[in-house]
């Protein structure tokens, strides 16, 4: 009886603190640091599996930093989560009231009253978080973003695509940095990119190229064109950045602290190094102390899909990410 009680608690509970509307979820914030800030996340990529990576996210930083987070998911016209629709972002309004943008993005092509709200956010000057592919994050007008705001667009692969993973190595001179406290051990089953990031950019995290994708694999010795130094050099001489912070001043004439990772595919984040630099970037940006080592643990079991096209489960909605809830192991018939 005690047990059925407990259990009957705990769904309310859960209830209580995250609240799913058809086409988006939000999840209340615990006591903590973050309490009064809120985080909009933004989910749209069709291969690494962000509707999947971001959700998880946000339970953490809502139930272990008392962050509100709002998850926004790309949809079909049955509600279901469906990254390849490029032009769909679900409640764009809850923009309005983000304190700071998490995203994870590829290619999209908003209407001009979607954009209309992240645009008005980024010209309020908050953090920008960019994680993987939001590097090229959209197409058409606004197609230069990454370069110009995150410090870097879509160059290529630089590992061996779902052959060659990334172990990352922090920068020299950057182990003071706060985004750093605790970050230990992060190893990212996706390849590295190559990137080049401005002059402005403070590099914080370099990504060696591994053999295989085991996570104590060797660094790879193999040899590619480097286009910036225009000459052959080994694929980890240099190695390539895969994180990096720097400000951006918008048409408003407000700045963003912007803090950018190559790395951030769903599986990526089963990484706790990784994690916990994201956590930390979030609360650095926001100007708040960054925890010694931050708590990253799973609110909920996290069993990602690997990354690749066309792979995302099918018939999931948003109300499927509420806390308690954990995603079924293959597509959802």
């Amino acid at each position: 009886m005690k047990q059925i009680f407990a259990s009957f608690f705990a769904v309310l509970f859960g209830a209580f603190l995250a609240q799913a509307a058809d086409d988006h979820i939000t999840y209340k914030g615990k006591e903590g640091p973050g309490k009064g800030k809120h985080i909009v996340l933004l989910s749209g990529d069709e291969e690494y599996r962000s509707e999947e990576g971001l959700p998880m996210l946000a339970k953490i930083l809502s139930q272990r930093h008392g962050f509100k987070c709002t998850v926004l998911f790309s949809l079909n016209d049955k509600g279901e989560i469906d990254p390849t629709n490029q032009k769909s972002l679900s409640h764009p309004q809850a923009l309005d009231s983000a304190d700071a943008i998490i995203m994870l993005l590829r290619f999209r092509t908003w209407p001009d009253e979607v954009y209309k709200h992240f645009d008005d956010a980024c010209n309020r000057g908050i953090p920008v978080i960019g994680l993987r592919t939001s590097t090229h994050a959209f197409r058409g007008k606004i197609g230069g973003f990454g370069k110009r705001v995150l410090g870097e667009g879509w160059v290529s692969h630089w590992g061996g695509h779902k052959r060659e993973a990334c172990r990352g190595v922090i920068e020299k001179g950057a182990e003071k940095n706060p985004i750093l406290n605790g970050v230990t051990d992060v190893f990212a089953d996706s390849d590295v990119y190559e990137a080049y990031p401005p002059a402005d950019a403070k590099i914080l995290m370099r990504g060696l190229v591994l053999e295989n994708m085991k996570p104590d694999s060797k660094p790879s010795t193999r040899e590619k064109r480097n286009r910036k130094l225009n000459k052959v050099t080994g694929v980890n001489d240099p190695a390539m950045a895969v994180a990096w912070t720097r400000q951006y001043k918008w048409p408003s004439g407000k700045t963003s602290p912007i803090f950018t990772t190559t790395m951030g595919a769903a599986t990526d984040l089963q990484s706790a190094g990784l994690r916990r630099m994201i956590v930390n970037a979030t609360y650095n940006s926001l100007g708040m102390e960054v925890p010694a080592k931050a708590n990253v643990e799973y609110v909920d079991p996290y069993k990602p899909l690997f990354y690749g096209f066309n792979s995302f489960r099918r018939g999931i909605k948003p109300a499927d990410h509420a806390l308690g809830k954990v995603l079924p192991a293959g597509d959802k018939k």
